[in-house]
């Protein structure tokens, strides 16, 4: 009974054992079966890097402002009489643009011009009695000091007068104004708003990093979403003093012909300045650049070999990058990159070291320097 049970015990050990050396055998097959057999070649799109011409530029969105610009006011109480002007009008500097009734300033003005000349006649008289010694010399002088005052206040009478006519500060635009002939103005009552707008100034903030990179002169271009497609010019003519606590940026103040007058203070508008001679940078679509918390790298496509039919087998090498500057769909490539290096520009995500693939170029990435939107 015993020599039974080990037979039978023997039995099912050999054959446990068969069953399991044959699924060990099966898994090491299928593992050497899925090694001999290699990924599909991954389908990407890549670019041959080239140097190019590159100018370094800083950008920053400011606000138009007049180069002289005020609310034209009255200084005195008065009615308005007349208006000399429409709104809207271009004026030249000290061109009538209100008159106040002033009829009687001018009848006071007129009897201010009498009194003076009254004294002015009593002084005359006055001297030729001092020459003939007829009168003290303190009559003389009583009769200088009355003529002096009788002219102040003839003078400033006349102010008054001329204050009632009201006129344009500068040359520029006008705005458009609500006041009626017939209206009564209190002094500082706002009539119309007056504006220089050619040139015009813009001004808007830059990091104080870039404050060595910034100089008077440098040209600025202008950009506002008014007018599509349209550079404004001008140059850099000021900066301010201090840098801003908060912000620490620095404001920067451009000027900028503008002799068609379609800019208009208020007006916001992006600016960028020129900084630096142009340089030669190899460049690549900002898509060719995968930025990683360790650093951003990119995919250069290498021939490591040949098929039997003679076709060159690609393969790619993950390589770090340092960028620089970016314009429009292009950022700069400082290091990492040699010119007429073939790097990939989409379809990085399906790729790692070493993995295969296939250049597919019908349908690129953009890589236009200035982009421009487009209509459909």
């Amino acid at each position: 009974m015993a020599k039974r049970m080990l037979l039978m015990l023997l039995i099912a050990g050999l054959l446990f054992g068969a069953i399991f050396g044959f699924q060990l055998f099966k898994a090491h097959m299928i593992k050497k079966s899925m090694a001999s057999q290699k990924p599909p070649p991954v389908t990407v799109t890549a670019i041959t890097a080239e140097a190019q011409s590159w100018q370094s530029r800083l950008n920053a969105v400011g606000s138009l402002r007049a180069v002289r610009g005020v609310d034209v006011t009255s200084e005195i109480a008065g009615l308005v009489r007349t208006l000399y002007f429409r709104s809207g009008e271009d004026v030249r500097n000290g061109q009538l643009l209100v008159q106040l009734n002033a009829d009687a300033d001018i009848a006071q003005l007129n009897s201010l011009k009498a009194a003076a000349e009254l004294a002015e006649t009593v002084y005359d008289r006055g001297r030729a009695q001092y020459a003939a010694e007829a009168v003290s010399k303190a009559v003389l002088d009583a009769d200088a000091a009355d003529l002096k005052s009788k002219r102040a206040l003839v003078a400033q009478q006349q102010a008054t007068v001329e204050k009632k006519a009201i006129n344009s500060p500068f040359s520029g635009r006008l705005g458009i104004t609500t006041v009626n002939p017939g209206q009564y103005l209190n002094p500082g009552d706002k009539i119309v708003t007056l504006q220089t707008i050619d040139p015009i100034y813009i001004d808007f903030y830059m990091p104080q990093q870039q404050l060595a990179r910034l100089a008077v002169g440098l040209p600025v271009t202008v950009a506002t979403d008014s007018y599509p497609g349209r550079k404004f010019t001008g140059r850099i003519v000021a900066f301010d003093p201090k840098v801003d606590l908060d912000t620490r940026n620095i404001q920067v103040e451009a000027l900028l012909a503008n002799p068609a007058k379609q800019l208009l203070p208020g007006m916001y508008a992006t600016a960028s300045v020129a900084s630096g001679a142009p340089q030669r940078l190899l460049t690549l679509p900002q898509t060719a650049v995968s930025f990683n918390p360790y650093g951003a790298t990119v995919y250069i496509v290498r021939q490591t070999g040949k098929t039997t039919d003679g076709k060159p087998i690609l393969t790619v090498k993950q390589n770090f990058v340092t960028t620089g500057d970016t314009r429009g769909d292009q950022v700069a490539i400082l290091s990492g990159v040699k010119a007429g290096d073939v790097v990939v520009t989409s379809g990085q995500l399906k790729l790692r070291n070493g993995s295969e693939v296939v250049i597919d170029n019908r349908v690129q990435p953009s890589n236009n320097a200035a982009p421009k939107p487009v209509d459909e």
